[in-house]
């Protein structure tokens, strides 16, 4: 009689531990899922909202402020409160791509020493009539396929934008548009050896084509006049590279073609576009009806 009670007593014991484990883990489902809608709650009312969002940003850029030990004028810190200030809802100074999982993302800003007083910076507005952006939904590879898909997350025009540094305030000199909605990587500063002409190069992935797009911004009437852009990029079955075809101040580039055997993809030939003034366009010098704006 004791045995079989014994018996008994081990199949109810692991009936109700199997039974308080289910219920703590449908427990724990629950919250977290009321804590994602929560969370995405939140984040739809910030990008509904632009006084929330103008709000986060002052915070964060003080709370900045107060882990900086070292400034200097018209600094990162300055230039982002310049943009929250002076430019529409939803603007912002766009990061760096992260090179790892927990690096810290600097903004894409450069102080070039050839010029200075100047400042190089990324910008990032959201459509107007739309959600406000987001900074996370337009860096980064993953974001290089925003293309193909809905504006539910707002789309973002980018910008590169000049500024000058007067007398510690900074103003606008130019901005041009960069033709990109997402998958911004990084900005660097670069010399075209042909004619040493300094030129901004914008990268950002592509992840459609398992490769990267560079927008060249090319100085050719120097720093205070809107630059030159040319489009190159580099993937499985595409690439287009700076070129001096034609020897005159504008780069010219080469249109490298791909051949697909299936097992391989190679390419042996290419052929050159060149800058054509007076229709501001690059014209394929093998067929003269095909043209690129840049």
């Amino acid at each position: 009689m004791l045995y079989l009670a014994h018996t008994f007593y081990l199949p109810m014991k692991i009936f109700f531990t199997i039974t308080i484990f289910l219920l703590i883990l449908i427990i724990a489902c629950s919250d977290e899922q009321n804590g994602r809608e929560v969370t995405s709650q939140t984040e739809d009312d910030v990008a509904n909202s632009p006084e929330k969002d103008a709000q986060i940003q002052r915070h964060n850029i003080n709370r900045l402020r107060q882990n900086t030990d070292s400034r200097f004028s018209c600094d990162t810190l300055a230039l982002m409160e310049f943009v929250l200030n002076h430019y529409p809802p939803g603007t912002y100074v766009v990061e760096f791509d992260k090179s790892t999982t927990y690096s810290t993302p600097k903004l894409a800003v450069i102080y070039p020493s050839k010029f200075p007083g100047y400042i190089f910076g990324v910008i990032a507005k959201s459509r107007t009539g739309d959600r406000l952006i987001e900074t996370k939904n337009i860096v980064g590879y993953d974001q290089s396929f925003i293309d193909l898909d809905s504006t539910d997350l707002g789309t973002a025009f980018f910008y590169l934008t000049l500024f000058q540094c007067v007398n510690n305030s900074i103003n606008v000199v130019w901005e041009t548009p960069i033709p990109s909605h997402g998958g911004f990587n990084k900005i660097s500063q670069k010399l075209w050896n042909h004619n040493r002409i300094d030129f901004i190069e914008i990268n950002f992935h592509y992840g459609q084509g398992t490769g990267h797009i560079n927008y060249n911004y090319f100085l050719i009437d120097g720093i205070t006049s809107k630059p030159h852009l040319l489009m190159t990029y580099n993937g499985i079955n595409f690439k287009r590279t700076i070129a001096n075809y034609n020897g005159d101040e504008f780069p010219d580039y080469y249109e490298h073609i791909y051949y697909d055997l299936g097992d391989k993809v190679y390419s042996t030939d290419s052929v050159a576009f060149v800058w054509r003034g007076k229709d501001s366009t690059y014209i394929n010098t093998k067929n003269l009806k095909q043209k690129r704006r840049y």
